[in-house]
């Protein structure tokens, strides 16, 4: 019996080890590590969902930084890598202390790691965090449902809290988010989904996911996460792409991946680019995947009452990951304001507490005048509404996918930016969908 170790972030990790080693008995997982998510290390994968017979006590997560030690300690063989979002040097930098350790580094595929539907799937994925996975999605959703077609959405996993509980997830109202208890990460992807009318499934073992979708869906919409492959085996694979970040679809795993797979390409906010850098990511298209159907679209900001913002000194909170482990400088929160006139945006750091301090020392990229609306738990929710609240600014200027002044408590005034995916010319994702599907 080989000795394996996973490596992950509490997503494909679980994922993969559901599809490839629950049932084996030629392999034994001794442990996971995790990383990029607070608070996930030192829990344990428990027995319900690992398998009681092979691993009754369940499988223990550890931090990233005591892998070399867990080779060594307990003589693991193969090492899997099983998170996303990350540079080759990374990835590579990653084999080298693994294999300096003595192990094998290996990385799954889609051929073993996807799961079959009964019924037809349409995936949308990325070359990287923050591209605009989410309007897409909620596009593709708008069109099919216009067709006549049932659709049910599986976003990809953010397990954060009690896995056992937390093992198949059905959101089909507001009331749900609160009923599953979802942090603000897991909101800002399930939410939009709830307010247009579709229901979404989420959770930790998405086989079992799947077969309930699939009752009472015509069709599944797979929502990826990061720039992760998708989980099932798709009939159309959409991949979308960021000219605001150009070479990265070639040089980020697994994006380059969903890149050479990919059927649809959406090339993204063309309208806020620079032509060259949308041109290498025309060329990078057109050497990586040239059977790609390629789609122009832009994500166009719309703000309520956007004459708030004009003349005000504004504090920008943008969506956590897309600044963090997506690299992003700015966001949808940044382009309203400067578009609709504000005089300043105002620097957030001085005012940081607690777990805001800390994401900033993590992730020092961060834009000055950003703040990034990390909500992993409680503690993160409460330290975020502290720091807001905190800000000297005449107004909050909310660029997060969800209402956060639903979900914390904003003492000053505020405006929320949306977006939506708007297709430029021809193809659109209407002509694709129903030229494949409207059988």
């Amino acid at each position: 019996m080989r000795k394996a170790l996973i490596m992950g972030a509490a997503g494909r990790d679980f994922h993969n080890f559901n599809t490839f080693f629950r049932h084996r008995t030629d392999i034994r997982v001794v442990a996971f590590t995790a990383t990029q998510i607070p608070g996930i290390d030192d829990k344990k994968y428990p027995a319900e969902l690992a398998g009681k017979e092979q691993y009754p006590n369940g499988i223990p997560i550890h931090s990233e930084a005591e892998l070399e030690d867990l080779i060594h300690d307990h003589g693991i063989q193969d090492v899997y890598f099983s998170y996303s979002d990350l540079p080759y040097e990374y990835v590579m930098s990653r084999s080298a202390l693994v294999n300096k350790a003595g192990a094998n580094f290996i990385l799954l595929g889609p051929g073993e790691t996807m799961v079959k539907s009964s019924k037809p799937v349409v995936s949308i994925c990325a070359v990287r965090t923050g591209c605009g996975k989410s309007q897409t999605t909620r596009r593709v959703s708008a069109v099919l449902q216009e067709m006549g077609l049932k659709v049910a959405a599986i976003r990809h996993p953010m397990p954060y809290g009690d896995l056992v509980k937390q093992r198949v997830q059905r959101f089909a109202s507001i009331d749900d988010l609160k009923k599953h208890e979802c942090t603000i990460e897991e909101m800002e992807e399930y939410e939009p989904h709830i307010s247009s009318g579709t229901v979404i499934y989420a959770g930790v073992d998405y086989e079992a996911i799947l077969r309930e979708a699939e009752k009472e869906a015509d069709i599944i919409l797979w929502d990826g996460g990061n720039n992760d492959f998708p989980f099932y085996h798709s009939d159309l694979e959409i991949v979308v792409v960021d000219p605001h970040r150009p070479g990265h679809e070639i040089s980020y795993y697994p994006g380059e991946v969903n890149l050479r797979r990919a059927d649809v390409i959406v090339i993204n906010k063309i309208d806020t680019a620079d032509l060259d850098d949308i041109l290498e990511v025309r060329e990078n298209i057109r050497e990586f995947n040239p059977g790609a159907v390629v789609v122009d679209a832009a994500s166009p900001v719309f703000v309520d009452d956007s004459e708030m913002i004009r003349g005000k000194r504004v504090l920008v909170v943008e969506d956590g990951p897309t600044l963090t482990h997506g690299e992003m400088t700015y966001g949808a929160g940044v382009v309203a304001a400067y578009k609709f006139g504000a005089e300043e945006l105002v620097n957030p750091r001085p005012f940081a507490v607690g777990e805001i301090q800390k994401t900033y020392a993590k992730y020092p990229e961060i834009g000055e005048e950003l703040l990034p609306a990390m909500g992993y738990g409680e503690k993160q929710m409460k330290d975020l509404e502290a720091t807001i609240n905190a800000v000297d600014c005449d107004l909050v200027i909310i660029g997060t996918p969800i209402d956060l002044g639903r979900v914390i408590n904003i003492n000053k005034p505020m405006v929320r930016v949306t977006y939506e995916l708007d297709e430029i010319g021809k193809p659109t994702l209407a002509d694709i969908l129903q030229k494949k599907f409207q059988k």
